[in-house]
């Protein structure tokens, strides 16, 4: 299986627990030996790459790190050669409230969204969902091989979203290269990523969608989002904007990486395949296993002051990345972790993350995921990858895979 194209000028990581990169080929191609190693040997490891950064990779120290909000900020999520200024992303707000948002603003800036994401109002979108599946599947049902993360997988929940923000689905393309710029492409020079943000190009696409919201309020999460209020103030623009490129970031790529992970899963297990076709009772379960072993979500923080922890000196305007699928598969907490057990019946995985910014998506992703398999396994109850050395993945925070052939019968 190979990877997405690293940069050529990067020297290769030679020493994981001194100067690790998540960009580097051999992390992206399968970065599971690499955090069980260091969880042995160095469960903080460190790296003067993108200004300096740390990582943990126990689940004890995530743990401890995503509940910590003296010590780390969350105004800076996304670990990569720009780092935020003194003056950059303000507090309260943040680029992407809630997620980039600090105490106490945060925990007002995610209550306003909860009734959004509620399980009545997400199950409103499992029928949109379900045809949209079918579809998909439509669209490919004269060939032999099918690409289960392009043809199918990453178009889910990107049209998910664009419909519920109330945006045409034809722009639904639009925000592939956003989605890439912000997730994936992270070891680009600074300047490039700084030049890509004042670019403006997404704010101004999002800014046009606000205008004609404003100027003809529909029933969608762009509406919702003009109307609420905060201490009895409609939003900031810049609150408004910030959260629909949250929800861009947040609730596309890692839906269709989660939904691509346990199609290629199923694709090259052939036993556990069998067993849900045979008992779609097993589903749930299945579900939140593929979550767990394949979680699709590595986030950070930053150090907001000088301290230790756990014998590191930690330092003001540190890196911190949390790899949630390490904690996943951390023994430690889940017997059995690095086996995939689709009838596992207690699973307090750490997927969603962990702390203040659990995932509040976490509705719809589940949904999302248990209808694309679904819809998938009706169609193709017997499948298996065609050719292992095509099969891609993503670089940057959010893993999964990026081309997927399988054949179908």
């Amino acid at each position: 299986m190979s990877t997405t194209e690293p940069r050529s000028d990067k020297r290769p990581v030679t020493d994981w627990e001194t100067d690790w990169d998540h960009t580097d080929p051999a992390w992206v191609a399968n970065p599971y030996p690499i955090w069980e190693s260091l969880r042995s040997a160095c469960p903080v490891a460190h790296t003067e790459r993108f200004g300096g950064a740390w990582l943990p990779v126990t689940h004890d120290a995530i743990h401890a790190i995503s509940y910590d909000t003296e010590h780390f900020t969350s105004r800076s999520v996304v670990v990569s050669e720009l780092r935020p200024g003194d003056n950059d992303l303000p507090a309260p707000i943040g680029i992407a409230p809630p997620i980039t948002s600090d105490p106490p603003f945060h925990a007002d800036a995610r209550r306003l969204l909860l009734p959004a994401f509620g399980p009545k109002v997400i199950a409103g979108y499992e029928s949109f969902t379900r045809d949209l599946c079918r579809e998909l599947l439509d669209a490919v049902a004269d060939r032999d091989i099918v690409d289960a993360a392009v043809d199918y997988a990453q178009d889910i929940p990107l049209r998910v979203i664009v419909k519920m923000l109330g945006f045409p689905q034809s722009d639904a393309e639009v925000f592939r290269r956003f989605i890439h710029m912000i997730l994936e492409a992270v070891d680009v020079p600074a300047e490039e990523r700084m030049n890509e943000r004042e670019g403006g190009e997404l704010d101004a696409y999002l800014d046009a969608r606000i205008a004609e919201h404003l100027a003809e309020p529909r029933d969608d999460l762009t509406s919702f989002l003009l109307q609420a209020e905060l201490g009895g103030e409609k939003l900031h623009p810049d609150h408004v904007r910030g959260t629909m490129v949250l929800l861009l970031v947040a609730g596309i790529d890692t839906t269709w990486s989660a939904i691509g992970a346990s199609l290629l899963h199923l694709a090259t297990h052939a036993d556990d395949r069998r067993r849900l076709v045979d008992d779609p009772s097993l589903l749930d379960t299945a579900v939140e296993e593929f979550l767990r072993v394949y979680a699709p979500v590595t986030m950070a923080r930053m150090v907001a002051h000088d301290f230790e922890f756990e014998g590191c000196p930690f330092k003001a305007g540190d890196w911190v990345l949390l790899p949630f699928p390490a904690a996943n598969r951390d023994p430690a907490m889940f017997p059995e972790a690095d086996k995939v057990l689709i009838d596992r019946a207690e699973n307090r995985h750490a997927a969603f993350g962990l702390g203040i910014h659990r995932c509040l998506g976490s509705n719809l992703a589940r949904m999302e995921l248990r209808i694309a398999i679904e819809e998938w396994l009706a169609r193709y109850p017997d499948f298996e990858l065609d050719d292992p050395s095509r099969v891609t993945f993503s670089a940057g925070q959010v893993r999964g895979p990026r081309r997927i052939p399988v054949r179908v019968r």
